[in-house]
């Protein structure tokens, strides 16, 4: 367990996680069809660079990428390489950086181009569903109220396990 001490580590703490958000989100204005996820990969390790950090992925346990990037039903943790992304996929994207020792993790789905309007409905239903949950993570409160906010959400709109 980590004990934050002061204003400092707090600063550092929040300049991670800044830095894992402005990346993804270089990373989703730059996604095309027509790429390859391992050029998503080279985009993340260039900004990693600009902003003096590294990645919380690459060299973990081996893993060969800085981020993950996952398409359509992979679940997670999908290793960018040589897969061509194309027009209507769902692409995931999991990032984190290291900035002076401290991790911003983050993960955020988007579609490609023109996507089905169903995917469109999930990918929006999932967002708002992890608000729900976030809404219920308080002090004190426990980690079945907060999962059954989001599986209430997701199960009201449609969406069934």
């Amino acid at each position: 367990m980590i004990i934050i001490k002061n204003d400092k580590q707090i600063l550092l703490m929040r300049r991670a996680g800044k830095i894992t958000a402005e990346i993804l989100e270089t990373l989703a204005e730059n996604i095309k069809a027509g790429m390859k996820t391992k050029e998503l990969d080279t985009i993340a390790e260039t900004e990693l660079a600009k902003r003096e950090a590294k990645s919380s992925f690459k060299g973990y346990h081996g893993f060969p990428g800085n981020l993950c990037v996952s398409i359509n039903d992979e679940i997670v943790h999908g290793i960018p390489g040589e897969h061509i992304i194309q027009e209507g996929d769902i692409v995931s994207l999991d990032f984190g950086a290291v900035y002076n020792g401290w991790q911003g993790d983050s993960a955020l789905t988007l579609g490609v181009g023109r996507i089905d309007p169903e995917a469109s409905r999930l990918i929006e239903v999932t967002r708002e569903a992890l608000v729900a949950g976030i809404g219920k993570a308080r002090r004190k409160a426990h980690l079945g109220d907060i999962s059954a906010a989001i599986q209430s959400y997701v199960e009201d709109r449609g969406f069934l396990w």
